[in-house]
């Protein structure tokens, strides 16, 4: 079983969360694959409708304002349709990751902005920017790797994990009592989409997101060695990073390190995959 809980939770607000119990991962070590343990707990303080409801709202607008600025490419575009279709394949194997993700309503879109940078938010709305297929030229394989990476985030509910950290540990338990409807409703939809705008992952979640979304993308049938190159090419492009011990994000070299120890869980997925093709 896992729990995460954060040392600068007393009193009424830690015994609010531990009464909401953990995720159990009995079994867990059994299952082929990578093993990341269960969702935070915290995720369980935010009403996930909400989060999603949120994220549809948020990136309708920001789908809205790219298409007002001519940045938002059409359905036959290429690389639109290459997204799509390596989303396509990845997308099937969410379900095991996370049961709420068979009635989410996957979006795929790609938005011109010279940004190496991709995402998706929860509830499965994807979008890439131009600059990191452009400027990594990305191989299929590299692009599953992105993809499946997003996808993980939103797979493992970090978002919804990070504002339930927020509420718990700078508000405290009267927002709790707000966001779980114990009083008065404190935390709109508005609010929500907010904080999806400026909510940061840590390197728990980064991790994280890079062995789920391996594993996802080797499943689909995309090669997991892709994820060494990908980040070989991230790590020429920001040379001007701070290092691992000043930001939130694992190093390059760390990342490398972490995706390499886990090609044995994840490499005989994709030659499976690969084998049941005709």
């Amino acid at each position: 079983m896992t729990l995460r809980i954060s040392h600068h939770l007393s009193g009424p607000v830690l015994g609010l969360v531990l009464s909401l119990g953990v995720v159990c991962t009995a079994g867990a070590q059994t299952r082929d694959g990578v093993n990341v343990g269960g969702n935070s707990a915290f995720s369980k303080l935010v009403p996930a409708e909400q989060v999603e409801q949120a994220a549809a709202q948020q990136y309708g607008q920001m789908l809205a304002k790219a298409q007002d600025q001519n940045a938002l490419a059409g359905p036959n575009d290429p690389q639109v349709r290459r997204l799509r279709a390596i989303a396509h394949k990845i997308i099937p194997f969410a379900n095991d990751w996370n049961d709420r993700a068979k009635s989410w309503k996957w979006e795929v879109n790609l938005m011109g902005a010279n940004q190496i940078n991709a995402f998706c938010m929860p509830g499965g709305k994807i979008a890439f920017y131009t600059g990191i297929l452009d400027t990594l030229k990305l191989t299929d394989d590299e692009v599953a790797m992105v993809m499946g990476h997003e996808i993980a985030h939103a797979l493992r509910e970090h978002a919804r994990e990070r504002m339930g950290k927020n509420a718990a540990t700078g508000l405290g338990a009267n927002l709790l009592s707000q966001v779980l409807g114990l009083g008065d409703i404190g935390q709109t939809v508005t609010q929500y989409g907010a904080q999806l705008l400026t909510l940061k992952f840590g390197r728990e979640d980064e991790s994280e997101a890079d062995l789920v979304g391996m594993e996802l993308a080797a499943r689909a049938g995309y090669n997991p060695r892709a994820a060494v190159s990908l980040w070989q090419k991230m790590g020429a492009a920001n040379k001007g990073a701070p290092p691992e011990w000043l930001s939130t994000h694992p190093s390059g070299n760390a990342r490398i390190a972490q995706i390499e120890a886990n090609l044995p869980q994840v490499m005989p997925l994709y030659v499976r995959t690969r084998k049941a093709k005709p």
